[in-house]
């Protein structure tokens, strides 16, 4: 859904969960901000409370989680609250911190989704600016792929393997609109394998982990009482990552994503590839109504991957 206008909260929200990581609660506070302010975070807990921009080029770890950083200072694990914001339209919002980590509440992009839709959303006075996908732009190594492809929406598909019957393969695709965001993806919790938390945990790592805020996958089926959400909501929430790692673009992209097998540092490295090709790519800022039946005229969008 293509909107003319910048978005942002109606007013302040608050939450406290767990750092998935460090095992610590974590307050979180978001707040309006004005037009072309983007996606910022904030350090309460740090001298001069430093703010770090939601952007790739701030990208310091995938390894376990999207990172940002600047300067020392880090921000982790904010790809599901990212997600949240791009799936529900928000330009603009200042996010305040007590801690390093955004809590992972349950494991999904719900309570973050709900968080947002309670504060409610405010029409700006600023424009709404775009990526425009104009040519097909591809990244592919070790049987992973990314790519996007010109389309007059946002779409995305995703395709995930893994050797485990409960998974195997799986693909879903997408238009991407605050409604089918709400009821699709943002419900769908991260996943691992048991055999990985128990690793983890054994190296100090996932410190808040459990099978509230994840869905936790034994050689015998879902540990979890009450198993998925979804049938397919492992793939559902590679999805959520997905739009929480390309909204570090700044600008939200129209363009058909379509990915296999990716994570957050592949990703990563294909937004520095699209970044990289300007010629296949414009930014197009829509004014009113009469731009947007332009951009989805017949000026050779496909909808199909080639």
């Amino acid at each position: 859904m293509i909107q003319t206008r910048q978005q942002t909260l109606a007013k302040m929200v608050f939450c406290s969960g767990m750092g998935v990581h460090s095992g610590k609660i974590v307050n979180m506070t978001i707040h309006p901000a004005p037009i072309n302010h983007g996606i910022q975070f904030v350090r309460k807990d740090l001298t001069g409370s430093p703010r770090i921009s939601a952007h790739f080029n701030q990208v310091v770890d995938t390894s376990l989680a999207t990172v940002i950083g600047s300067e020392g200072c880090i921000v982790s694990t904010i790809e599901h609250l990212m997600a949240t914001f791009a799936g529900l339209s928000i330009d603009n919002a200042l996010v305040e911190l007590d801690s390093y980590e955004v809590p992972i509440m349950d494991g999904s992009a719900g309570p973050f989704t709900r968080l947002v839709r309670s504060a409610g959303t405010t029409a700006q006075s600023g424009p709404k600016c775009y990526f425009v996908i104009k040519k097909p732009i591809a990244i592919e190594s070790e049987g992973k792929s990314v790519s996007v492809y010109p389309e007059p929406t946002t779409r995305i598909t995703c395709t995930i393997e893994f050797p485990h019957p409960m998974i195997k393969r799986q693909t879903y695709s997408i238009e991407v609109t605050p409604d089918r965001f709400e009821k699709e993806i943002s419900p769908a919790r991260t996943f691992g394998f048991l055999h990985e938390v128990e690793y983890m945990k054994r190296y100090g790592l996932a410190r808040g982990g459990s099978l509230d805020n994840a869905v936790v996958i034994g050689d015998n089926g879902v540990v979890n009482e009450g198993g998925l959400r979804f049938p397919d909501e492992f793939v559902r929430h590679k999805i959520l990552d997905c739009i929480g790692d390309f909204s570090l673009l700044g600008l939200p992209i129209i363009g058909h994503i379509v990915t296999h097998r990716s994570g957050h540092a592949f990703n990563h490295a294909f937004l520095k590839t699209l970044f990289s090709r300007k010629e296949s790519w414009e930014t197009i800022t829509i004014n009113n109504a009469d731009d947007i039946t332009r951009l989805q005229g017949p000026i050779g969008f496909r909808s199909e991957p080639i």
